[in-house]
């Protein structure tokens, strides 16, 4: 046998055994707990989702799914503690819309979005619904272009969760699209926000459904219209922005898993078979449903396909608007 033929038989020989090692390791996953990082406090939509797949997803795996809330900066703060984390997936993070929305608005980045993380499954989706302080003379969203076009409406203003967040740019869009300039307020976090409205020290909002439908069943705030493609299941009767004089407009707030880059292929995939697996569940569906959630369960590479063209979407949007935030 030739020196080249050696050496190629070693190469060949090292490559079966570095597969027959990694198989085995992907057959016993998981052998341990496994953490979901969700990147927003508790309370809000994110950790709503994470608390009710948490228990199945650790049901399918046969080991403890621990939640770790890891809130702050749009997700930022616990994205970068997943980016450090082992790439064994045994760690993984929850994130929401915000995940594609960062790299549109931030020149500053504490990692790099698409190159960092490994996409799982995109889990649902929630559209935005406009919704305005009970007592509000605007009833419809010609109601809202009217008067945000108006001089003497030129400080009509809308709150959100922070700056850059999900409400921000589902106002900015607004704005771009209906030629209206309504004047952004931003909070920390959805909750002081939409209490705000509700009380009337804020007029309206561009809320998440899946937060703010429960304070409109009761009452504390009026739903307009709705931010998604489609009427919402959980209120048909309700209009879309879209279809009320807004061609174009299309808000959700989303919630997709992800792994540290370099995870196994193996793992990531039967992660994502996984979760496809529990949101086909009817009672996880209804569940979702009652907050207008629309359940997917995405292969990665339809999340990697989609989040893409959300980062895509979005940085028109902030270029368009001039938004600038670092």
């Amino acid at each position: 046998m030739t020196a080249l033929f050696r050496r190629l038989a070693g190469v060949l020989v090292a490559a079966g055994l570095l597969a027959g090692l990694a198989a085995p390791a992907a057959a016993a996953y998981p052998d341990r707990p496994v953490t979901l990082v969700v990147t927003y406090p508790p309370g809000g939509t994110v950790d709503v989702v994470a608390r009710l797949i948490g228990p199945r997803l650790s049901a399918e795996l046969g080991q403890p799914v621990v939640i770790e809330n890891r809130g702050g900066a749009g997700g930022m703060i616990g994205g970068a503690q997943v980016v450090k984390a082992q790439p064994d997936g045994y760690t993984l993070m929850l994130d929401a819309s915000n995940h594609a929305q960062n790299p549109a608005i931030h020149a500053r980045m504490q990692f790099d979005t698409l190159k960092a993380f490994a996409p799982v499954s995109l889990l649902l989706r929630v559209p935005n619904v406009l919704v305005v302080t009970p007592s509000s003379p605007i009833k419809s969203v010609q109601d809202l272009i009217r008067a945000g076009r108006s001089a003497s409406d030129s400080h009509l203003y809308f709150a959100s969760a922070g700056p850059g967040s999900a409400q921000h740019l589902a106002g900015e869009l607004f704005n771009l699209l209906a030629k209206t300039r309504l004047h952004h307020v931003a909070y920390k976090g959805g909750g002081p926000a939409m209490m705000d409205v509700m009380s009337g020290q804020v007029p309206l909002m561009f809320a998440s459904m899946g937060s703010a439908w429960q304070h409109v069943k009761s009452g504390k705030l009026r739903a307009v219209a709705v931010g998604g493609l489609e009427r919402s299941k959980a209120a048909p009767e309700l209009p879309t922005i879209a279809e009320s004089g807004v061609p174009g407009y299309e808000t959700y707030e989303w919630n997709a898993v992800f792994a540290p880059a370099g995870t196994p292929a193996a793992i990531v995939d039967r992660l994502s078979k996984t979760l496809a697996k529990i949101l086909r569940e009817p009672a996880i569906v209804e569940q979702l449903a009652g907050f207008g959630a629309e359940t997917i369960g995405s292969t990665p590479a339809e999340l990697e396909r989609f989040r893409r063209a959300e980062i895509v979407k979005w940085q028109k949007v902030v270029k368009d608007s001039g938004l600038k935030l670092d």
